[in-house]
């Protein structure tokens, strides 16, 4: 299905090359459908030399050839980049933007092109481990749906939402979660490092105990997936995890998650209404 399609990546950045690799490393795609587009002509050489992939400095050239644009592009360049694709997408066509705070409206508006998939994708996707969100325009087709699915699979997992307010949500939870994730590694190789361990022997300890941890929910031997089943089976009473836990409540370690994930809901909201906000050009 997808390897007769051709797929023109605008913006050829880490998030791009993370997806194509992906694509080629599953045998998804062959080299030659995928073409790279972005100002430096330097990235577009390496990518060739590196996959065998076709370089292009000219978007509306490359989206032109292309079955599925990718927009992987920053925020900030958006909208240049959708003015200059405008009339050029073909009809049979649509659009998969990997753009953060970019609504589908936005993209319809300035693109001219009616059929978009919209994805929120997050870092582990670098090395074929992500997990996207995703939705689309009542535009795009069952058979185009599935070619999207492909492509996100590609590069880790996916889960599609039927209300495009979902992929904001997902960006303040697992769009942003590497980071929460990776304050609270920090946090804690600073407590083993406190405790007397080298900062080298504390790293690994927290990396393995949290890879560990994540290993064992998914192969857990019980039949329960529920996250406190498996906190309780590490917390016996008046035991040292009791203790622990005890003091991260008391701390109010649940809300200051919570208050942090809602408060980077707002914003991604607040960034997608500022786009929306804006009258046509």
């Amino acid at each position: 299905m997808l390897n007769e399609k051709i797929i023109a990546f605008i913006g050829p950045g880490v998030m791009a090359e993370a997806m194509l690799v992906g694509l080629l490393k599953k045998k998804l795609s062959d080299p030659k459908n995928i073409l790279v587009s972005g100002p430096i002509v330097k990235r577009g050489e390496a990518l060739k030399e590196k996959f065998g992939v076709v370089p292009f400095t000219d978007n509306a050239q490359a989206a032109r050839k292309a079955d599925v644009v990718i927009l992987s592009i920053k925020p900030q360049r958006l909208e240049n980049v959708l003015k200059g694709l405008n009339g050029v997408i073909k009809n049979n066509a649509f659009v998969l933007s990997i753009v953060a705070g970019a609504p589908i409206s936005k993209i319809t508006r300035l693109s001219g092109c009616k059929k978009v998939v919209r994805c929120m994708p997050n870092t582990p996707a670098q090395i074929g481990e992500g997990i996207t969100v995703w939705t689309s325009s009542d535009e795009v087709s069952n058979k185009q749906r599935d070619i999207a699915r492909i492509i996100l699979n590609a590069f880790g997992k996916e889960i599609y939402v039927e209300e495009e307010d979902f992929l904001d949500k997902a960006t303040a939870l697992s769009g942003t979660g590497p980071a929460y994730a990776y304050l609270f590694m920090e946090a804690m190789v600073d407590a083993g490092v406190h405790l007397g361990f080298s900062r080298r022997v504390s790293e690994r300890l927290v990396i393995e105990t949290l890879r560990g941890a994540v290993d064992y929910y998914d192969n857990a031997l019980e039949p329960t997936k529920h996250l406190a089943t498996l906190r309780n089976q590490v917390t016996s009473p008046g035991g040292t995890s009791a203790e622990a836990l005890y003091y991260l409540e008391k701390a109010g370690f649940r809300t200051a998650i919570s208050r942090a994930i809602w408060a980077a809901y707002q914003r991604s909201k607040e960034l997608g209404q500022d786009a929306k906000s804006r009258p046509p050009d």
